[in-house]
């Protein structure tokens, strides 16, 4: 539970506020400041003069939203106005960025007047290409949204109606789903008839909820015919023929409940008159109409979602506006219409019947999360939300017809993954490759949760074929544990294998002159990590993923024992791809070698780059020293020139240069003043470490202070692929490791 002073201090500590306006574009140099101001602005005008759209191709206009409020109704602290909401309006700017990289000016109206309000929305529609709407009044709320829509040619969206809407219609489909009724025969009962309970009853008719089984409740009870009060047009369309006149008769036997009023409406003895296996939607911030242990401990049935984060099915309206607008804007939608908000209610609900991954659940503090009454819709840290529920969107959008830019919904989704940044760029170019060609990966640990969720996952996208290692009780016990399909998976118990005596008889072939017997071989391959080894070396594999469960020591030794060196190479080493957002950076060597001679760091060198290339990434690489080009002269930094002249010898159309600090290696316009000669036009990607310490303090340092994303540790040298996974690795990790190994695969012969 935070405290007043903990908000108080975030908002207002060094910067006040929570967002800035920061330049897209270099502004340093007499040339950038004619660039971006006089004269030179005046050709991109004069280009959206003669052709209006252009406007999208020369400014931001195609992903700034304004976030509109009056602050007649923000949060639950009611009209509280514009000022005093406005740190509200900077909190969504911050999730729109946060979750689907949109920006955001927050606009607060000093006004009660909609038709002001209408006014001042119209006359930015040349700057925005989409308005939020957000936290103003019913009824008020409705007019403005509706005039806007008829008048605008650029989304208009009233989030705390259609958002609230779109997050509970997806936990509606696949609450009804769970408990095998007809969305067409329940009946729902709405607790509260302002803005997002009209929005939420329309999405739901809209989803296939019958009009007529509907009975809304507002302060003075049920919505009736014949109350005797006046009603405005968007309540008297709820108003019904019916005995219920109050909360407690609307839910007996009711199978929906929908709160969005205040708390303590409902009682445990409401609950427990509804339906068998009820679905309460108990959406009140912050204290919701019934709570989730009052709900639970009234029906064991209950399916249960509540606007708080310290219960199960969180609807967080966080789910929707940034991958809404986000799908929206890039195809320059003039609308934001029912198809779109029913996609991506679709989209969420299709969703949280997929895998979760681990980092999702490490963000919520659990072990796993799996699709059933306690997990109805994702959680908004997934971030697969963007591209599932913006691709959705953006797909409605175009099939609706308020689409103004067409574009390829495979291509669009990818370029989502492209902004999620954490890796997913550079992991979608190798994920690709692996899926034109899978090849068989091996797992020895066939009875770890984490290395069976990921062949799971890699098998059903088509990244490779998975075999796991293992006593196939043990191994289907651990699958029914965390509740895993072995379909597609094959499993092998080496001890009981008919090709152990082949593959001990080969084993002794290599080691017998090492002390091997033909029994120790024998007894050596009851070992999954030698037997997996040997299933790649006599190619009934074709690469090889071990460590979750074990040392790095206990794997890369046996596959040394086992798999020979490519040609014209004498050490292992290894590599981590280091990512920062659209920027991929190689460190070699991390892992393996102490201390490497000349020679040696140019078989890192050369093999780095092969690695480079199997990620489309042209090889730019420095040989790091403390010294630049001769400028100190010791032993250890004429071992690294030393190794510059064998690298060009060996592969002359390799870019290397060094020996040269790691500064001068990212500074281009360092080298082309200081040092004319170099090779090393633009900064460095691929980084040749002089020794173990420096490449593997270097690699952890930039992870965590610099928040890199380290995949790895790819293994180089081998002459099949072996890849020694971490202990700590995640099942998307895993998953990424498993691509990187069927490139790998794939290319065996070059690397």
């Amino acid at each position: 539970m935070i405290t007043k002073q903990q908000a108080l201090d975030y908002h207002s500590l060094g910067k006040p506020g929570k967002v800035e306006v920061n330049p897209t574009k270099p502004c340093v140099t007499q040339l950038d400041l004619s660039l971006a101001y006089t004269p030179g602005v005046a050709d991109p005008c004069m280009e959206i003069h003669h052709n209006p759209a252009d406007v999208y191709k020369y400014t931001a206009k195609g992903n700034l939203v304004a976030v509109v409020s009056n602050g007649t109704a923000v949060l639950g602290l009611g009209n509280i106005g514009a000022a005093a909401g406005k740190p509200v309006m900077e909190g969504k700017g911050v999730l729109f960025k946060r979750f689907g990289d949109v920006d955001v000016f927050d606009i607060e109206l000093d006004t009660q007047d909609p038709d002001e309000i209408i006014k001042c929305c119209q006359l930015l529609e040349p700057t925005f290409g989409g308005i939020n709407l957000e936290d103003i009044k019913a009824p008020e709320c409705f007019y403005i949204e509706e005039t806007l829509k008829k008048t605008m040619k650029i989304p208009v969206f009233h989030d705390d109606q259609h958002g609230t809407a779109i997050i509970s219609g997806a936990a509606l489909i696949n609450g009804i789903e769970l408990v095998n009724k007809e969305i067409d025969e329940i009946r729902v009962v709405f607790c509260g008839a302002g803005a997002a309970g009209i929005a939420c009853a329309k999405l739901y008719c809209s989803l296939g909820v019958k009009h007529e089984n509907i009975l809304m409740v507002d302060s003075k009870g049920v919505i009736y015919k014949g109350r005797g009060d006046k009603l405005n047009k968007y309540k008297a369309e709820f108003e019904r023929e019916t005995d219920c006149h109050t909360l407690e008769d609307a839910m007996n036997g009711a199978d929906v409940f929908v709160g969005v009023s205040t708390k303590d409406m409902v009682t445990q003895d409401m609950v427990k008159s509804m339906a068998r296996d009820p679905i309460i939607f108990a959406m009140a911030n912050p204290d919701p109409e019934i709570t989730y242990p009052e709900a639970v401990a009234a029906r064991k049935d209950v399916i249960m979602a509540t606007g708080r984060s310290d219960y199960p099915n969180q609807v967080n309206n966080v789910l929707g506006f940034p991958f809404i607008f986000r799908g929206a804007l890039d195809v320059h939608a003039t609308a934001i219409n029912d198809e779109m908000k029913i996609a991506a209610a679709r989209a969420l609900a299709s969703l949280a019947k997929e895998d979760v991954p681990d980092e999702v659940a490490r963000a919520y503090g659990v072990d796993h999360f799996k699709f059933g009454r306690e997990y109805i819709i994702p959680k908004p840290f997934d971030h697969r939300v963007l591209t599932w529920e913006a691709g959705a969107v953006a797909r409605a959008a175009m099939d609706s017809g308020v689409a103004q830019n067409k574009v390829d919904i495979e291509e669009y989704k990818r370029s989502l993954e492209r902004r999620i940044g954490k890796g997913r760029v550079i992991m979608s170019v190798v994920t690709d490759k692996a899926r034109k060609d899978p090849k068989r990966i091996v797992f020895p640990e066939g009875d770890s949760g984490r290395i069976l969720r990921a062949a799971h996952i890699i098998r059903s996208e088509g990244i490779a074929k998975p075999i796991v290692l293992g006593d196939p009780e043990h191994v289907k016990k651990a699958a029914d544990e965390h509740e895993i399909s072995l379909d597609g998976i094959e499993i092998i118990d080496p001890i009981a294998s008919e090709k152990r005596r082949v593959y001990a008889n080969k084993f002794y072939e290599r080691r017998c002159r090492r002390g091997i017997t033909r029994e120790q071989a024998l007894w050596t391959m009851r070992d999954r990590t030698y037997y997996g080894l040997m299933m790649l070396e006599m190619g009934d594999c074709d690469a090889l993923l071990s460590g979750v469960t074990s040392t790095y020591p206990t794997t890369i030794r046996p596959a040394l024992q086992i798999i020979p060196l490519n040609e014209g190479i004498h050490r292992v080493s290894g590599l981590f791809a280091m990512i920062q957002k659209d920027k991929v950076y190689m460190f070699a060597d991390t892992t393996v070698n102490v201390n490497p001679n000349a020679e040696e760091l140019a078989e890192i060198a050369i093999s780095a780059s092969h690695v480079a290339k199997a990620f489309d990434i042209e090889p730019k690489i420095a040989m790091l020293s403390f010294s630049n080009f001769g400028s100190a002269r010791y032993p250890e930094s004429a071992k690294v020139a030393h190794a510059v002249e064998i690298i060009r010898e060996k592969d002359p159309d390799l870019l290397v240069e060094g020996e040269m600090q790691a500064d001068t290696a990212l500074m281009p316009e360092f080298i082309e003043k200081y040092f004319p000669f170099s090779e090393l036009k633009e900064a460095a990607n691929v980084f040749v470490f002089p020794d173990l310490n420096s490449g593997n303090t270097a690699y952890k340092l930039v992870q965590r202070l610099g928040g890199l994303v380290a995949v790895g540790p790819i293994l180089m040298g081998f002459s099949k692929p072996v890849h020694v996974l971490h202990r700590t690795q995640d099942v998307n990790q895993i998953v990424d490791m498993a691509a990187i190994a069927v490139v790998d695969a794939q290319q065996s012969a070059k690397w």
